[in-house]
């Protein structure tokens, strides 16, 4: 049996993957090893975070690693990927959405923020924004829009819309 040993990027390429696959203890495996390797490289230490928070829970460790991945790589669409990511498997949406937010605005093209993006079905902005969601007037230009548009249920992404 032939044993290769991994860099620091193919233990953070293969720990992606596995943990996409749902193999999270082996995965956390090889993200702790690229982590370990190169701790400086915010997308290993941001990765590592996705890991320690899916895998073994700890929430306030992963952000506190997460949001300095972020901090210090504020261009890198992946590592608001991540921080999303861990909000949302701990029920904070609205902190989710907005590194989702913040992300989008850094690389709209992004497939795996597009992706989480569609998952969360956020809502379009009221019709008369200076009356709260749920008033008459609202909820029914909404749904009069709605039929107008021919019913979409979600909407289309628009980075005017989120600053």
């Amino acid at each position: 049996m032939k044993v290769t040993a991994f860099n620091a990027e193919e233990h953070h390429l293969q720990g992606l993957t596995l943990l996409q696959a749902g193999r999270g203890s082996e995965a956390f495996e090889h993200l702790s090893r690229s982590y370990l390797a190169s701790p400086q490289t915010p997308r290993y230490r941001s990765a590592y975070a996705l890991g320690l928070a899916l895998v073994r829970g700890q929430f306030l460790g992963a952000i506190e690693l997460a949001r300095g991945a972020v901090r210090e790589e504020f261009y890198n669409a992946e590592l608001y990927l991540n921080l999303a990511q861990i909000y949302a498997a701990f029920g904070f949406k609205a902190e989710a959405i907005r590194y989702l937010r913040r992300g989008l605005m850094v690389d709209p093209k992004s497939d795996g923020l597009q992706k989480m993006w569609a998952t969360f079905g956020v809502r379009r902005r009221p019709p008369i924004r200076f009356l709260p969601r749920e008033h008459v007037m609202n909820r029914f230009l909404g749904r009069l829009k709605s039929r107008w548009q021919g019913g979409r249920d979600r909407p289309e992404l628009d980075l005017a819309q989120m600053a």
